[in-house]
């Protein structure tokens, strides 16, 4: 019978873990807790957070909520969603992760009309939201491809930062960081990403040259899901990528002696070991 383990270097990141324990603890002594946008990006977790009474709400909703009280996830929020807070009386649960306000605070401290600062991250992602929101004067550029830093309309005079996204793989920061230095040498390269999550990428290629057959599990969502898989893939092209045990194709499988899990930041540990539980018991029955 294959042999099938649990990468050690997935699942939850320490702000996820933090937001999804702040939420369980609430909870615990309270009926319902809103939250603000999904907590984590996959839906198995979100569905047995809900079960326990957690309800996902958007910005719209905020006016109707007077007195509530309010998660803000680890994605972090930008300053408007703390001044509605404070308009309507909401009572809000900080789970914001440490390493996200961190950046944010550097990107307010240089705030200034004459300063230029290009961001890699993902349009319309919550923590990019979130930062983008702390700029009030200087001028920004989202880039999500060393290319795309050719095309900006850039002062060379100006002062030039570059931050990034706190989930983006080491590889792409390096070369939008190459290629900026191309264009304006004396920009400043703040590397703001999150160690914990940029240094799982080593164990994860090694991980996946260890296995016959990876599957990595994240949610449709994820974007730090959608980075680490590409890694994984690049070094084995038989990883497969799924959100819930019920995906998995058992030809997949075939002739592999070693099977592999893995999964992103915002992956629950007990996701994978029902992955690992579906994988066994299909294989006792196959088998016996």
């Amino acid at each position: 019978m294959p042999i099938v383990r649990i990468s050690a270097n997935s699942g939850f990141c320490f702000g996820v873990v933090y937001a999804v324990e702040m939420a369980e603890l609430y909870l615990s002594e309270h009926p319902y807790l809103y939250c603000l946008g999904d907590i984590v990006h996959n839906e198995e977790e979100i569905q047995r957070l809900k079960e326990k009474g957690l309800r996902i709400i958007s910005h719209a909703d905020l006016p109707k909520l007077k007195g509530e009280t309010v998660l803000i996830r680890a994605h972090g929020e930008p300053p408007e969603t703390y001044e509605m807070a404070l308009r309507y009386g909401i009572h809000l649960l900080d789970a914001s992760c440490p390493v996200v306000l961190k950046l944010q605070n550097r990107l307010r401290a240089i705030d200034q009309p004459n300063v230029q600062i290009v961001l890699l991250g993902k349009l319309g992602h919550p923590e990019v939201v979130g930062l983008v929101g702390q700029l009030q004067h200087a001028k920004l550029f989202i880039v999500s491809s060393a290319e795309e830093v050719d095309t900006l309309p850039l002062d060379p005079i100006q002062p030039t930062y570059l931050f990034s996204q706190t989930t983006k793989a080491p590889a792409l920061f390096a070369a939008v960081a190459d290629r900026l230095r191309q264009r304006i040498p004396h920009a400043v390269i703040a590397d703001t990403l999150c160690r914990q999550v940029s240094n799982r990428e080593p164990h994860l290629i090694e991980f996946a040259r260890n296995h016959d057959v990876v599957l990595f599990v994240a949610g449709k969502k994820s974007s730090n899901g959608r980075s680490l898989f590409s890694i994984c893939e690049a070094v084995n092209p038989r990883s497969y990528y799924i959100s819930s045990p019920e995906e998995i194709q058992w030809e997949w499988l075939e002739g592999a002696e070693t099977i592999g899990i893995a999964g992103a930041t915002s992956t629950p540990q007990w996701l994978m070991e029902k992955v690992k539980m579906h994988i066994e018991t299909h294989l006792a029955t196959v088998l016996a």
